[in-house]
């Protein structure tokens, strides 16, 4: 049986690797086009591998974004992303991935979908997903978007040219409110958490209250049987709360504790005074080697927010909300006004670099 080709390009963005493709050369939404992300990534396998395609046999590997002419008044481009879970046949489009946000921008000026201005062009995307505007400032240079620069991004080797992405406006991007229970902090599942909704929704818990530091490797917090069982006990009843459906993906779910000197996986040591809050995150039930960066954000918002557990462990001052994960410190800057009374997140700020890797087409049976 012959393959069917359909053009892609496969990207590094942020921390994170995914096929892009332009809208026009998929189906429609729907299980035709499920069936393509799929089989192009790999996915289900039963090994965990995704040895029969690009993936790369976790959730932070394992995703597509979909590029296309924009819906919204204020976008250049319309942006759809897909995570593809790695052992089942299922993609979700419930949020969106901060990393592969990053990518959009480039792509967009690589594929002439944006024209290119000399020095930096300014990408306005609409992430369909979340229905939330994303700015992103791409260095650019001889009409193509620029690679080198002197960045350098905990989790990603070298350096590269650095991209600044502005999400305006995050609060409920994924149920309508930025704190959906309507409160701080709640009691999940016999502990004390917090339920923000900022890019995409999160429920934070103490590190201590489930017997962790938050300074381990994610191996270790994988290996944890019990623990890991706890935590999605209290992600899946979060979800509930927040009402969400109970997918793999959302509400994603990460611990968090007062700064403590660490080591990220690189053997680089961390100082207690160097970051503000220390973190993990469990998404697709792996932790991140990374922590995913629409789930920083989130984090940095709720660390301006009175009352939340982020905002309760983090050092406060006024400059950017630090944040120290396994693989080394990640700045953000979160912006938190008060409307009618509650907490109005006006926008967070975050810095990648991205890197068109391959092109050319993909082959699905």
């Amino acid at each position: 049986m012959s393959q069917r080709k359909i053009r892609a390009v496969y990207m590094r963005g942020g921390t994170s690797r995914c096929l892009v493709f332009r809208e026009g050369d998929l189906p429609h939404p729907g299980p035709a086009r499920d069936r393509i992300l799929l089989a192009a990534l790999g996915s289900p396998d039963p090994y965990g591998r995704q040895l029969d395609g690009l993936g790369g046999g976790i959730s932070s590997l394992s995703k597509a974004c979909i590029v296309g002419a924009p819906s919204h008044p204020e976008a250049d481009v319309d942006y759809t992303f897909a995570q593809v879970d790695v052992r089942s046949p299922v993609v979700e489009y419930h949020g969106n991935c901060g990393n592969c946000s990053s990518a959009i921008g480039p792509f967009a000026i690589d594929e002439r979908l944006v024209a290119a201005q000399e020095g930096e062009t300014i990408v306005r995307v609409h992430n369909t997903n979340t229905k939330k505007v994303i700015v992103a400032h791409v260095p650019t240079r001889d009409g193509e978007a620029a690679i080198e620069g002197d960045f350098e991004l905990a989790g990603v080797a070298g350096r590269g040219a650095r991209i600044a992405l502005d999400f305006l406006e995050p609060g409920g991007a994924g149920t309508g409110r930025l704190l959906p229970t309507g409160s701080a902090r709640d009691v999940i599942a016999g502990v004390e958490a917090s339920c923000v909704d900022a890019t995409n929704p999160l429920v934070f818990v103490r590190a201590r209250d489930v017997g962790l530091t938050a300074g381990e490797t994610p191996s270790a917090v994988d290996a944890n049987a019990d623990v890991m069982a706890r935590l999605e006990k209290i992600r899946v009843e979060a979800a509930m709360r927040m009402g969400l459906p109970t997918s793999a993906s959302a509400p994603k779910i990460a611990f968090v504790a007062a700064p403590a000197d660490y080591v990220a996986l690189d053997g680089v040591r961390h100082a207690a005074g160097d970051y503000d809050v220390l973190a993990r995150a469990i998404s697709m039930g792996n932790c991140h080697r990374a922590f995913p960066l629409t789930s920083a954000m989130c984090l940095a918002v709720a660390a301006r927010i009175e009352g939340t557990l982020v905002h309760e462990v983090a050092r406060r001052h006024a400059g950017d909300v630090r944040l120290g994960h396994a693989s080394g410190v990640l700045p953000l800057d979160a912006k938190v006004a008060t409307r009618d009374g509650a907490p109005w997140a006006e926008r967070v700020t975050v810095y990648r670099t991205a890197r068109r890797l391959m092109e050319g087409f993909v082959r699905v049976p």
